[in-house]
């Protein structure tokens, strides 16, 4: 797992430095903020690499600001203890960070183990995202993929069953969402793409009974994931 991010790395250092295994410089970078990062980096006893800033993240510079963290084996992923490893979540093209954010906040309120993020075209985890989502992006374990049909492929492959949030799907508590589960979520604009949606299982949707077309895609994952919340704690398909 990757910290993108001044502020986000910041953050990581002062609260959570025992699970960084090491942090990554743009070789680009100097002035306070990186002396700031710096100092604290050597305080921790993290260890410091300099790198080209192009190396950081293929998205662009703007997603990572010089300085990314890289989360290892030194220590559990913090609330890790209360996330359920068999609810993954994986969003791709999710442009808009307030979105991104909401996002990540239902995710962590219902325990999802994993959050997975297509690499191109997906927000960056940046400030606004950590913002919005109440200190949620700090802690789950989000991952950026760079595909998404091959990622949803390695998940069936361990036994997931890959579900794809669209409006002509069937409701939640007409399927079982007790085993392993992905959830796929689309972007605002277009929601899942073609081939995501082919490559899952079923889809899973909402009856809207009211005038409203469609629910945003933060509430609709809220709607599904705690209907999958509530049939893993005992209350049935």
């Amino acid at each position: 797992m990757r910290i993108y991010g001044y502020h986000p790395v910041r953050e990581a250092l002062r609260s959570r430095s025992g699970e960084i295994r090491r942090l990554l410089v743009g070789t680009r970078r100097s002035g306070s903020r990186a002396d700031e990062i710096l100092a604290l980096a050597a305080e921790s006893g993290v260890p410091v690499e300099r790198v080209a800033d192009e190396r950081l993240d293929p998205v662009g510079e703007s997603v990572h600001n010089g300085f990314v963290a890289e989360l290892g084996d030194a220590g559990p992923v913090a609330g890790a203890e209360t996330s359920d490893p068999g609810l993954v979540v994986l969003a791709e093209d999710v442009q808009d960070p307030r979105n991104l954010g909401a996002l990540l906040r239902v995710c962590e309120g219902a325990g999802v183990g994993r959050v997975l993020l297509r690499d191109r075209g997906s927000a960056p985890v940046s400030p606004t995202v950590v913002k919005t989502s109440a200190g949620a992006a700090e802690w789950l374990p989000v991952e950026r993929v760079p595909n998404t049909a091959r990622a949803i492929q390695d998940l069936q492959d361990e036994g997931y069953w890959v579900y794809g949030a669209d409006a002509a799907g069937v409701p939640p508590w007409s399927l079982d969402l007790t085993g392993p589960v992905v959830l796929c979520v689309g972007g605002e604009e277009k929601g899942l793409r073609r081939l995501t949606r082919e490559r899952c299982d079923a889809l899973v949707g909402l009856p809207m009974r009211g005038r409203v077309e469609s629910l945003n895609l933060a509430t609709a994952a809220a709607a599904i994931l705690y209907e999958a919340v509530r049939q893993r704690e005992g209350g049935g398909s």
